[in-house]
């Protein structure tokens, strides 16, 4: 099926036509949000849900074609704006816009139509009878285009240009491909089957690369590079493998808080230590009946002397058994309810064994046994007058636990997202070399349209979900409140995963069944990311809250 990639020039009016239909989808999503806002009010955005996430995601596709617009003109000014990337940026905005006029998937089963939304016919007519709405629409996907964009991906090498335009990550990138093809991918798999962590030399190679201080300050011993630096890292670690692409991900929690909450001396102590790898930590914040619902913490912090006696019920805490440092939030202020009586503390402690997982006197846990995402392992922690140093709140200041964590979550999520479209491009290379390998009926999968469509239209979600991430690492970098941003992107690139990796175990018929074969694994690390870091609901309703005020 390959062919060689033409050397054309911009369909005409194709760029044109995207910034037209942009302005249409900003016209549709501002006349959706007037409804919305409607029935919020008078009701409440919780008795409203399905029309306020709805809108959540009116958003995220009107925010990615937007973004997908940008680069495109980025890739045009400087040359690059080839045939593979055009057909990539008609067929966003073809499925997109069609999306957009007849239903947006929320979830499976949850598809939000304009309807839902209370959008009145005219606004929606103006919407769907748009010039380039329609022509997209009809020209944008085609039969030709999918089988098209199906030979020039078939190399399995070039998906589309990241349109990244900094020679330095260009070769950040390059660099962390050839460690997850080389030293990554060939092991990945076993970890997985044995359930075991990943080895500690694999840590001390990606310790060695700068992973663990890729963002933290260069005063502090770290490289003092920005979110798209991270999101290029993440990306192509967790291609490899979504627990070596997570490796960073408690680092750049640690570091945040540290950097953004610490005092001086905090600073000083722990970030040298947590760049180069000599602590590990951990997150210690979520309990078993609170989930995301943080104000209900139990977790109860007394002052007794010198030392702060932590005792209470932790859940969910990835590398925990392994850490050398824990971020603990628990409740200092017993008659503050609500966030108000959180702290942060930088809890440090004895890093376990296989034998002996939780060495310390006040600590105990145990594992909790995962689908996927298995190479940290996930534990319950039972903390019992566990002692923290006096001087190690975070900050040496009560009750600012909550906040100094939100300042964390837009990082987090953006560092999310691009772990998600790593395993989402970790699929649609899996189900590509599969489905080129696989003979049936006389030929390779690959030439049946309903196979190399699937991986066809892998590529273009893949791009468009990498677009909005990079956007929200750019605002971030620019020192912008990013809190949106992060969470589309996120939600996106939660559900591409997902849908990309299950697309692929399609692929792969029976055999996707089968432990053996990598794409079961892949699956099983997709499915987690619509719920870490803010289950896709709860993502949804922080960004309803934020564009309804």
């Amino acid at each position: 099926m390959a062919t060689q990639l033409r050397d054309v020039q911009p369909a005409p009016g194709l760029m044109d036509q995207c910034a037209a239909a942009v302005a249409a989808c900003d016209a549709y999503f501002e006349a959706a949000k007037a409804k919305v806002a409607e029935r919020v009010a008078a009701n409440g955005v919780d008795a409203e849900q399905f029309a306020a996430h709805g809108l959540a995601w009116v958003k995220v596709y009107v925010e990615a074609l937007r973004e997908m617009h940008v680069w495109a003109q980025r890739l045009e000014s400087g040359g690059h704006l080839k045939e593979r990337e055009q057909i990539i940026l008609a067929a966003a905005f073809a499925e997109y816009l069609s999306r957009l006029a007849g239903g947006v998937p929320m979830s499976q089963g949850e598809i939000v139509r304009p309807a839902d939304l209370d959008v009145d016919d005219n606004a929606l007519h103006a919407f769907i009878s748009d010039p380039a709405v329609t022509e997209l629409t009809r020209t944008g996907w085609t039969p030709e285009r999918r089988r098209r964009l199906a030979e020039l991906i078939e190399d399995g090498h070039h998906f589309g240009d990241w349109g990244l335009e900094d020679e330095s990550l260009d070769m950040i990138r390059d660099q962390f491909a050839r460690f997850s093809d080389e030293v990554v991918k060939p092991d990945a798999h076993k970890w997985h089957e044995k359930d075991q962590l990943i080895p500690i030399e694999v840590i001390n190679q990606v310790a060695e690369m700068g992973v663990f201080g890729l963002t933290v300050d260069e005063a502090y011993g770290g490289l003092g590079m920005g979110k798209i630096a991270m999101c290029v890292v993440t990306e192509e670690l967790s291609r490899g493998y979504i627990g070596v692409g997570s490796l960073g991900t408690r680092n750049e929690i640690a570091g945040e808080l540290i950097q953004m909450g610490g005092t001086e001396e905090q600073k000083a102590k722990y970030l040298p230590k947590l760049a180069s790898g000599e602590i590990l930590p951990t997150a210690v914040f979520t309990e078993p009946n609170t989930g995301s619902d943080l104000a209900s913490l139990q977790t109860r912090a007394v002052l007794d002397g010198d030392v702060w006696k932590i005792t209470g019920q932790k859940t969910w805490i990835t590398h925990g058994a392994r850490a050398d440092m824990m971020t603990v939030l628990a409740r200092t202020k017993a008659d503050e309810k609500g966030y108000k009586g959180l702290s942060m503390f930088l809890a440090e402690k004895t890093r376990g064994t296989d034998e002996n997982p939780f060495p310390d006197q006040g600590i105990d846990g145990g594992e909790i046994e995962v689908l996927g995402y298995r190479g940290m392992k996930e534990y319950t922690l039972s903390l019992d007058g566990f002692e923290v140093a006096k001087e190690n709140l975070l900050g040496e200041v009560e009750g600012q636990g909550f906040k100094q964590l939100m300042a964390t979550f837009e990082g987090a999520r953006i560092q999310t997202a691009a772990r998600a479209i790593g395993v989402a491009q970790a699929a649609m290379e899996t189900a590509l070399q599969y489905a080129k390998d696989r003979k049936q009926f006389g030929q390779p999968l690959y030439a049946f349209p309903r196979v190399y469509g699937k991986i066809a239209w892998m590529a273009v979600e893949i791009m468009i979900a990498r677009q909005l991430t990079l956007y929200s690492a750019r605002e971030k970098d620019a020192g912008r409140r990013c809190d949106l941003e992060a969470g589309l992107a996120k939600l996106l690139g939660a559900q591409v995963a997902w849908a990309s990796a299950d697309n692929a175990l399609q692929v792969h018929g029976g055999n996707g069944y089968a432990l053996e074969y990598e794409i079961s694994r892949i699956l099983c690390d997709a499915r987690i990311l619509n719920i870490f870091e803010g289950a896709a609901e709860i993502q949804a309703q922080v960004i309803a809250r934020r564009l309804l005020g």
